[in-house]
């Protein structure tokens, strides 16, 4: 049947499959869990490559180095502003709806060995190592250890170099661009796989976790996914009318790069697939470059969801009263560690225990409670962010007067995708 043909029917059937595998037969199904991870290594083992090409050869075609400057600025500034309104709509969704309450957990009861190595990891994060951490040790250390802060700094330089050097620099454009299609090339033949890898990482979530986990604090899970879509309709969906265009239209068009995400919990795994479709919406590709993997770490609006949410939760289930001063105290931390959060799975439960670590009023052991269900929840961060990435580079795009309007309308209404390849289905 020529529907089975389409890459966003053949990753539904996956996830399907992968709930149904990990409901019926558990061990088998958390026995999977090297599919999902397969994928997304496959992914992340072309995502440095394609960041640093865009990147670097962006900067060299637009040869101008101070409109280049203004781009990042105002990114970080969009950044700034709607991860601090999400952080705040967490705090105001869990004051009013007090999702914890009726626990009454006493924390010396909870496995606190569960959670260690990511308190570890967490205690591991200070403000000097995270700068430091942005500078690589080696100019191929960067891209062995996937660090995509420390690949936008190399394109950085290199694009910066490429322009200075005139001719000569336009000569290793050419060869820039030509490596980049390669990469491009690659990553067409690599989602071809997504479906396994979705199949896989459900199956594993389910089969491990169950629905059990889900029941017994589905108050939480339940509270941070309708905050979540409330945010993406409410505060996304008033900036893509700001901007310009439908944001239901927008989710249509990258249904498939959702629909990925949802099976791997990880938005890293749409990362290139994502910055082709913002090109094809009319973004220059120096903004797309710039924007979409600065994102990625300083635009997570379902991270900073959660951490704030999560954190109330966790004060309200083991009766840990918090003052006023004690509130905005946990929201300016979540502002800084926050923004030390990445696309993989799991960041976001790291992130919140580096929260929970520098505000000492709520133990770091109530994290125990929330372990079992984090991996629903990573499913939902990762959309959000998603989603928000791809609003946040239309809106700068915008914002800096660089968007092809005309040609995001064309592109959303579905008229010049006729004539144009989808990069998930070539």
């Amino acid at each position: 049947m020529r529907f089975l043909k389409s890459l966003y029917v053949q990753v539904l059937i996956g996830v399907v499959a992968g709930v149904l595998v990990g409901a019926l037969w558990p061990h088998f199904g958390a026995s999977l869990k090297p599919l999902g991870d397969g994928f997304i290594r496959l992914i992340k083992m072309v995502v440095g490559p394609v960041v640093f090409c865009t990147v670097a050869s962006g900067i060299a075609h637009m040869g101008d180095i101070r409109k280049f400057g203004r781009v990042g600025i105002k990114a970080l500034i969009y950044f700034e502003v709607v991860s601090t309104l999400a952080l705040v709509i967490g705090l105001g969704v869990a004051t009013l709806l007090h999702p914890g309450s009726g626990f009454a957990i006493d924390v010396r009861t909870l496995n606190a060995e569960s959670v260690a190595g990511f308190v570890q990891k967490a205690h591991a994060q200070t403000v000097q190592g995270y700068f430091l951490g942005l500078i690589p040790e080696t100019f191929m250390g960067a891209f062995a250890g996937g660090e995509l802060l420390q690949i936008v700094l190399l394109a950085v330089l290199t694009g910066f170099s490429l322009v200075a050097l005139g001719d000569g620099g336009q000569r290793a454009l050419t060869i820039l661009d030509t490596v980049a299609k390669v990469f491009f090339a690659m990553i067409a033949i690599i989602v071809r796989v997504a479906p396994i890898g979705a199949f896989g990482a459900m199956a594993f979530t389910i089969g491990m976790y169950g629905t059990g986990a889900l029941l017994k604090l589905g108050s939480l899970v339940a509270t941070f996914y309708v905050t979540a879509l409330l945010f993406v309709a409410i505060v996304l969906g008033l900036v893509a009318r700001l901007v310009g265009f439908s944001l239901l239209k927008f989710l249509a068009y990258i249904r498939e790069e959702l629909l990925v995400v949802l099976g791997t919990s990880s938005s890293e795994s749409v990362l290139p697939q994502l910055m082709t479709k913002l090109e094809r919406l009319g973004v220059p590709k120096p903004v797309v470059g710039l924007v979409v993997p600065t994102g990625y770490s300083f635009n997570l609006d379902g991270t900073n969801i959660y951490i704030t949410l999560a954190a109330l939760f966790l004060a309200q289930a083991t009766n840990t009263p918090l003052n006023t001063g004690q509130v905005l105290t946990l929201l300016l931390v979540a502002m800084l560690t926050s923004k030390g959060a990445s696309g993989v799975t799991g960041a976001g439960f790291i992130t919140l225990a580096a929260t929970l670590s520098t505000v000492p009023t709520i133990p770091v052991s109530s994290l125990a409670l929330i372990v079992g269900v984090d991996r629903f929840m990573s499913e939902c961060r990762s959309l959000t962010n998603t989603i928000g990435n791809g609003v946040a580079t239309l809106a700068v795009a915008r914002w800096d007067g660089s968007l092809d309007r005309d040609q995001l309308t064309a592109e959303l209404s579905g008229v010049a995708r006729k004539n144009s390849e989808n990069p998930m289905n070539t």
